[in-house]
């Protein structure tokens, strides 16, 4: 028989998912599980702040796909720490998270650092769990990993009170977690194979006899296996490619027929393309309103097919006429076989001729528009943020890093749009960022995460002096780790989103978005033991900036500086302002 207390079981079974790192605050409730910790192979980073540990997780998480773990106590600890897990939520990251709770005997008497984690985390986690019994880890912790990562992934959340964390229990045999892994959990609702089958013949013929095909990916695709998939289902069918926000890299940035993200900042082109085409073929992605726009002009003319793991997002917002629930890696080679078998006829060589035409008028549209957005108006002080963003990686191969190293975090607002704009993305799970929730404070902890997971990589954080603000104390991890991460913040001395669309949207009353005070953001850089440089004053501020260790770069912009184009709420994203 094996005897062990609650938080030796937890961090047992820790090891036995293969999990090396976690992030996390103790506290008093979560003290024993921390005691435990520190005598495990499992290296702790010690966050400012508990939003931070979740957003490390993230890090790790979307830069690997592994799921990754973190930690806090009960009460503030545990709020702190529900902003990031609804992050997660909304954009389908696999985090599991372990709050410390009050004892069993205290809950629901208001005791010291008592709130209700699991009724309050119970609508922005993909799974939560309260353990009241130490025997019960044993099959809470794998089934944990085991949901967040099978279906569309997700947070799942275990409150651990703290005197099952101390309880003593005895059993048989550790969990064989290689039987658990192989007994995912299934897709509900997913085609059934004979019905995928002949829903991809379907779909393979409405794409055949297309003259404007789309082919609109999103998170669900931006992985390795899939970006591959979908890299093979391009050699056999010429489509026009825009992405969601999430599904940046899951195509090269160089590609052709990449013509961009599609939405209110989206390219002229990406918009353009989806505005025309005759047939969507949505491949993971959800039909989010800062994507469409007007929901009746988006694609006003097309036929819809779609792909997706859950079967929810099928006919959420748009019907579809041919769909699939799914995994995008499963259902696409299935495509890709239904295409090939079709051989060709006159008539589908009329629709491939005219394929090629409009890729070739798009691509001309996309390029002209990307130089001319480039530019800039006259009269703007400081650096064109654009062309800055857009030049990073040919500036970090002037100092020997590769742009295959490079890995790209931001925060929320208008550096967030001109680097999904604007950064050459070559590859899947290299840009990181917060889409559905728009979380400022995001960028910073996640490029920590996403360094810890990958020590080989150069992790670029792009922010502005809004967001950096929001969880600036991370400075003070990133120091202390000494992590290859370089923090670009661009300055304006504004909420530069903010204050644009009171510009476009409300006469320009620019209420509470304009800083009166902007703090020095190199003496603070340099207060927390990080190399701190001016872009503007060092021309050749790169050969600091991607060396070893962490890197602090500021640049100055012009408030007047926009993301353009810009689509007014429920206008068509086709009538998008821009200039």
């Amino acid at each position: 028989m094996i005897k062990a207390n609650g938080s030796q079981i937890i961090t047992k079974l820790l090891e036995l998912e293969g999990i090396e790192t976690v992030a996390g605050i103790p506290g008093g409730s979560i003290l024993p599980l921390y005691d435990e910790l520190n005598r495990s192979n499992i290296k702790h980073i010690l966050v400012r702040h508990e939003q931070a540990a979740g957003f490390i997780a993230q890090g790790m998480t979307r830069s690997t796909g592994k799921a990754a773990v973190c930690m806090a106590t009960s009460g503030p600890g545990a709020m702190n720490l529900l902003t990031a897990i609804a992050d997660a939520r909304c954009d389908s990251v696999p985090v599991v998270a372990f709050t410390g709770q009050v004892n069993t005997s205290l809950i629901g008497t208001d005791a010291f650092q008592e709130a209700d984690t699991f009724g309050l985390s119970f609508p922005i986690t993909k799974h939560s769990m309260m353990v009241k019994d130490a025997l019960e880890l044993l099959e809470a912790v794998p089934k944990a990993f085991q949901i967040a990562t099978s279906g569309r992934p997700g947070p799942v959340l275990i409150d651990v009170p703290r005197d099952v964390q101390t309880q003593v229990v005895e059993f048989e045999n550790w969990p064989d977690l290689s039987k658990t892994k192989k007994a995912s959990v299934k897709i509900k609702f997913e085609t059934p194979e004979e019905d995928a089958e002949k829903n991809a013949e379907l779909m393979a013929d409405a794409l055949l006899n297309s003259r404007h095909p789309v082919l609109y990916i999103g998170g669900g695709c931006n992985d390795e296996k899939a970006s591959s998939e979908i890299k093979k289902f391009l050699k056999v069918m010429d489509a026009a490619v825009v992405t969601s926000l999430m599904g940046i890299g899951a195509v090269p940035r160089s590609a052709s027929n990449n013509f961009g993200m599609v939405g209110m900042h989206g390219s002229y082109a990406a918009n353009k393309a989806i505005h025309d085409a005759d047939i969507v073929l949505a491949l993971g992605v959800r039909f989010d309103d800062r994507a469409t726009g007007a929901i009746a002009k988006f694609c006003p003319d097309a036929k819809i097919l779609h792909i997706d793991i859950d079967a929810a997002e099928i006919n959420k917002i748009l019907p579809s006429c041919i769909s699939i629930v799914a995994d995008v890696k499963k259902a696409l080679p299935l495509l890709v076989k239904k295409i090939e078998s079709v051989k060709n006829t006159p008539e589908l060589g009329e629709c491939k001729i005219a394929r090629y035409q409009w890729l070739g008028e798009l691509e001309e549209v996309f390029k002209s528009t990307e130089s001319l957005e480039l530019g800039r108006p006259e009269g703007l002080e400081g650096v064109n943020p654009r062309a800055f963003i857009k030049s990073i990686p040919e500036a970090a191969a002037k100092a020997g890093v590769r742009e295959d190293q490079i890995i790209v975090t931001t925060d929320v607002g208008q550096h967030q749009m001109w680097s999904a704009q604007y950064y050459p993305v070559e590859h899947a799970r290299q840009f990181l960022t917060s889409g559905s929730l728009g979380t400022m404070g995001f960028g910073l902890p996640v490029a920590l995460g996403a360094s810890l997971a990958n020590p080989e990589k150069r992790v670029v954080c792009i922010s502005g002096d809004g967001s950096i603000l929001m969880n600036i104390q991370e400075m003070a991890t990133l120091a202390e780790q000494n992590l290859n991460v370089t923090v670009f913040v661009f300055q304006n001395g504004s909420l530069g989103m903010v204050r644009q669309q009171q510009e476009y949207l409300f006469k320009k009353n620019y209420s509470a978005s304009i800083f009166d005070k902007v703090p020095d953001f190199l003496t603070v850089a340099a207060g927390f033991g990080i190399d701190a440089i001016d872009a503007v004053k060092d021309d050749k501020w790169y050969e600091k900036a991607f060396t070893p260790g962490p890197h602090f770069v500021k640049i100055d912009i012009s408030m007047s500086e926009n993301v353009l184009p810009f689509v007014k709420a429920g206008s068509a994203n086709i009538d998008a302002i821009r200039n």
